[in-house]
């Protein structure tokens, strides 16, 4: 089913027009058809008598098997292939290919709005150009857009067809994998304006060489007013030449001119220079948004607005997942995909999220490279020797012997014989990359590294984590550091990947409640300075040992802290005055200054590396005055503490929810914890994060029980009816209260709800599936995006803190990025 929605409010069309439209073998009456939207999906529950059907055929499916029971459901409107036998009341439209006939209906649908479209292709970048593009233009325009990736012959037109009278700007991508498919999608997006991305290896499969490929996409802009581009040798050949353009370059004369300093991009357009900080540092992102800040200065966007909503762009997803492995190893799992341009992502990504010194990569035969194998696997092997991988196992004829020459590597002919024969018990204290064409079936190798647990497992979108670091960030001046709580196991989320990914995004401070935390994050190679914030004597020794910051909150812990600080003849080690202002758990009151001044005047083995407190009312709009009291008493006494010592320390006081209620005292560094989780103090804030973590379990056993009978320990439910229970794998060990139990709490399978029934037990629970068709080995939804942690924390009378960290360790945790 369109996955927009319904494309017209109300369509009306002539019978006969449609068959001519369609290009029909059979006419039918002459009478009037009132479409309100299209299909495609025979089981989407939206297929209404008002529904034109496609019946759509593929390698592996045919939607004419499903169009007797969708006319028993209702729907009149056909239009097929196959001969098909309906009722008298059916309207069928009878033509050779129902791909093309869809096509030919969006492309007729097209011509009726007459608005700028912008038209995307490329090898790379494609999806995350038009979402970026998406991001920086929607405050000026109502506009339609492909969803996530729908750039192929079927998911253009169904973007397209979403098209309505409210929008004035369309942003389409169009993806191909042989010749002949662009001018079917030229006649569909019908662009004004064209934007060529990189063009690269990928998807080369279908042509005789990039050449070729690019040739193919140029006809995307065959009729635009403008095709904006980098400027290269290789595009200004195969351009239409009677089609202007306005180009981008590093290093060529061009419209726009680029240079890269550290996190700045300085810009020349016309007679102007400006710089804008840049939010990502890899090469492909700063292409992609040369390419956004082109197509946004050929639009004649405001110098002042680009500089302002470039830092703010925000992660688009492209998943590679991240798995606790076999003793003690961090699995990255890229097992479906292997081309020159996406390793060099995933290695990437290996480095970002490595905890241990050593690196291996295991890697299948690559394809769509575009390049000689020979001059394809010494780029591989420049490469891994780059990423200062420690191992390289190859699986493939062609790796195997084009990698021979590279150090610490291995090789095997194909996957069965590399598990047959290779001991996996010898992969120890290691991040393993997993990458390989989906013909080498490395799900396999993943199925073996990958940690053994029970089927409950935590998901962590990393990208949803950075979406809402971003958020928070945007609310700051670009001088303000940010300081991120990973305390707790990461709320409950996993401290290691989180804090590698923090590390990648390059906050001021990490923050953790113990020094242990701490400790272990530092065993995992996280670098970043890290502060302690309810640090205990007998651990000031190893705070030390591993560069850890303490939070310093009175004065016997200062003198303690000092006196471990000169056994180790150090000096001016950093730490971090908490101040009380309101909360009234740690902290020095003003009572206390003139000691704590006094000492610290006549003493230099510490040195004070920032001043703060911790607001206790932020989330509370009703106790607006109370914070303000906090912040001002903060300021006062901060001030009275600089003058005294005659220093400048980092000052910082708010908090997730004081980011987002009193962004103007944000002073030099605020402190951003449970909302980098996405879990927000107030609706408006909630519904600007991504949900990062969900909770997954499986049903393990369905039974049938009658009127009269009971589940679970105590008999605490007793059917009433006929009912239909699923044991799922998840208890109170896990982390779920006991008490969510008895109809109190529910999951979600299959998108719908499934009340818990009886008492939640050690490693199971119950629910209730009377009305829902599932089976033995259907996930179930604890927490995630349908059902939030906020929710849950609702029912169990708490806060969405206490539900995070009460997820058990033994639960396994998947990290994840798209």
């Amino acid at each position: 089913m369109l996955p927009l929605g319904i494309f017209w409010l109300t369509m009306k069309i002539a019978a006969n027009t449609l068959n001519t439209l369609l290009q029909t073998h059979t006419i039918v009456s002459e009478s009037e058809l009132n479409i309100l939207d299209i299909s495609i999906d025979s089981r989407s529950l939206r297929n209404t008598p008002h529904t034109l059907f496609f019946a759509l055929k593929g390698a592996h499916h045919n939607a004419h098997e499903y169009v007797a029971e969708l006319y028993e459901k209702g729907v009149r409107y056909f239009v097929v292939s196959d001969v098909v036998d309906l009722p008298a009341d059916a309207l069928i439209f009878k033509v050779t290919d129902t791909l093309k006939a869809l096509q030919q209906f969006v492309a007729f649908y097209r011509k009726k709005y007459h608005f700028p479209v912008i038209g995307v292709t490329g090898s790379n970048g494609k999806t995350i150009v038009k979402e970026w593009l998406n991001q920086l233009l929607v405050p000026y325009y109502n506009i339609i857009k492909s969803p996530k990736s729908y750039n192929s012959q079927v998911g253009v037109p169904l973007s397209v067809i979403a098209i309505n009278d409210e929008h004035n700007l369309g942003i389409f991508e169009a993806g191909i994998s042989k010749p002949e498919e662009m001018d079917r999608l030229e006649s569909i997006i019908q662009p004004t304006i064209g934007v060529l991305t990189n063009i690269g290896p990928a998807h080369n499969e279908g042509f005789l060489s990039v050449e070729d490929k690019l040739h193919e996409k140029m006809k995307l802009f065959k009729n635009v007013e403008v095709l904006i581009t980098e400027r290269t040798d290789l595009i200004d050949n195969y351009r239409p030449k009677d089609v202007k353009w306005f180009t981008w370059s590093f290093n060529k004369t061009a419209d726009v001119q680029f240079k890269r300093i550290d996190s700045i991009l300085e810009v020349r357009f016309q007679n102007k220079v400006f710089s804008v900080s840049i939010p990502f540092n890899d090469l492909a992102s700063i292409e992609n948004m040369a390419t956004c800040i082109t197509v946004l200065l050929y639009l004649a966007m405001d110098v002042d607005y680009i500089t302002q909503a470039i830092p703010k762009l925000q992660t688009v997803q492209m998943r590679l997942q991240v798995k606790k492995g076999i003793n003690d190893c961090l699995l990255i799992d890229d097992s479906y995909s292997s081309d020159y341009q996406s390793l060099k992502i995933a290695l990437d990504f290996l480095e970002q999220q490595k905890t241990h010194l050593q690196k291996t990569v295991v890697l299948s035969d690559i394809f769509q490279s575009g390049f000689l194998p020979e001059v394809l696997y010494q780029k591989v092997g420049q490469l891994l020797n780059q990423n200062h991988v420690s191992r390289v196992i190859g699986i493939g004829e062609k790796i195997s012997a084009y990698l021979s020459n590279v150090p610490h590597f291995q090789s095997f002919p194909d996957t069965e014989t590399f598990l047959n024969n290779f001991n996996l018990s010898s992969f120890r204290n290691e991040t393993i990359l997993v990458k390989g064409s989906r013909s080498f079936q490395f799900e396999k190798i993943v199925a073996e590294l990958e940690e053994k647990t029970h089927e409950t497992v935590l998901e962590i979108n990393l990208d949803a984590l950075s979406h809402n670091l971003n958020f928070y960030k945007s609310k700051l001046l670009p001088t303000t550091k940010v300081m991120v709580m990973i305390k707790a196991f990461g709320y409950g989320n996993g401290s290691y990947e989180i804090a590698n990914l923090l590390a990648h995004h390059q906050v001021s401070y990490l923050g953790v409640a113990f020094a242990d935390e701490g400790v272990a994050l530092r065993k995992a190679g996280i670098k970043l300075p890290i502060i302690v914030m309810n640090p205990e004597n007998s651990a000031f020794d190893a705070m030390i040992a591993y560069q850890l910051e303490p939070e310093i909150y009175n004065l016997q812990e200062l003198l303690a802290f000092q006196i471990c600080v000169e056994q180790h003849n150090l000096y001016q080690y950093p730490i971090h005055l908490k101040l009380n202002t309101g909360m009234n758990r740690l902290g020095f009151t003003q009572k206390e200054f003139s000691p704590l001044i006094s000492n610290l005047k006549n003493a230099n083995v510490v040195q004070v590396a920032s001043i703060f407190s911790h607001l206790a009312t932020s989330d509370m709009p009703n106790e607006k005055e109370f914070t303000l009291q906090q912040i001002n008493t903060f300021q006062n006494w901060a001030n009275v503490i600089k003058k005294e010592l005659n220093i400048q320390p980092t000052l910082h006081i708010l908090n997730t929810s004081g980011v987002y209620h009193f962004s103007e005292y944000q002073m030099d560094m605020v402190r951003v914890g449970i909302g980098l989780y996405g879990v927000g103090n107030d609706v408006n804030e909630d519904a600007q994060l991504q949900n990062v973590a969900t909770l997954k379990t499986v049903i393990l056993q369905i039974n049938e029980i009658n009127e009269g009978e009971s589940v679970g320990y105590g008999r605490r439910f007793i059917a009433n009816k006929y009912s239909k229970i699923a044991t799922v794998a998840i208890g109170y060990a896990d982390g779920i209260r006991r008490s969510y139990g008895n109809g109190k709490g529910y999951v979600m399978i299959k998108g719908k709800k499934a009340s818990i029934i009886g008492s939640v037990c050690m490693d199971m629970m119950m629910v209730d599936v009377t009305n829902l068709e599932v089976r033995v080995g259907d996930e179930v939804v604890v927490f995630g995006n349908d059902l939030r942690i906020t929710e849950i924390a609702k029912s169990w009378d708490t806060i969405p803190y206490e539900v995070m960290t009460s997820i058990s360790q033994r639960v396994k945790r998947i990290f994840y990025k798209e």
